[in-house]
């Protein structure tokens, strides 16, 4: 497993190319699952790395379908009713779906179409569904990211969307977060959101991702 460390200064930045990434070299767009526990502000580094390729359409970041509310405070994402989306998976409609927290959470299947124009696609999703995206989805890199417990616990506490027993039975979970495999990378997000930012946005526009 290979490990980003994130310690560039926050003022650095990635060389961006117009061009965005350049694709697996069997002319197939890569896939890019971005997974970590709750809190390790995985939504955040994807919003910072589409907003500074927003230029490019050599990385795309689908949205995902969930059955939730947008509330303001949450990602961007097309909401569904439960019923509409068990009709989704029933149509096919999903390339990846998954059940956390009560939720169901949905990437669409046009990534395929990405993948044939050799478009690297980064999304946010469970790592329950890892095994099936290498499987199904070849080339796969998974970015784990991570960030101490004390740093997830003040994250989640901010957020204020769920009880204290809801945050500290995720802050459990988080203890036993392990995600293994050649094509892992490790992010380190304890700090700003530059530092960790900019580490991802060089992997995504890097030859090869």
């Amino acid at each position: 497993m290979a490990t980003i460390l994130s310690s560039a200064p926050s003022g650095a930045r990635a060389a961006v190319s117009p061009e965005g990434a350049v694709p697996a070299s069997d002319g197939v767009g890569r896939l890019v699952l971005v997974v970590g526990p709750s809190g390790a502000g995985k939504d955040s580094l994807i919003a910072y790395c589409r907003e500074r390729l927003a230029g490019s359409d050599r990385v795309v970041f689908p949205r995902r379908v969930i059955t939730r509310e947008d509330a303001g405070d949450t990602e961007d994402h097309d909401t569904v009713s439960e019923d509409a989306f068990h009709r989704m998976v029933s149509e096919g409609a999903f390339a990846l779906h998954w059940r956390a927290h009560g939720l169901g959470y949905g990437i669409p299947a046009a990534i395929t179409a990405d993948r044939a124009a050799a478009r690297t696609i980064v999304v946010n999703v469970s790592r329950s569904v890892i095994d099936k995206a290498r499987r199904r989805f070849p080339p796969v890199l998974v970015v784990s990211v991570t960030a101490p417990v004390a740093v997830l616990a003040d994250r989640l506490s901010r957020r204020g969307r769920e009880s204290p027993e809801r945050v500290q039975a995720r802050l459990e979970r988080s203890g036993s977060y392990v995600v293994e495999g050649e094509d892992v990378l490790v992010l380190d997000n304890a700090g700003p959101i530059e530092q960790a930012g900019e580490t991802l946005l060089a992997v995504l526009v890097a030859p090869g991702a």
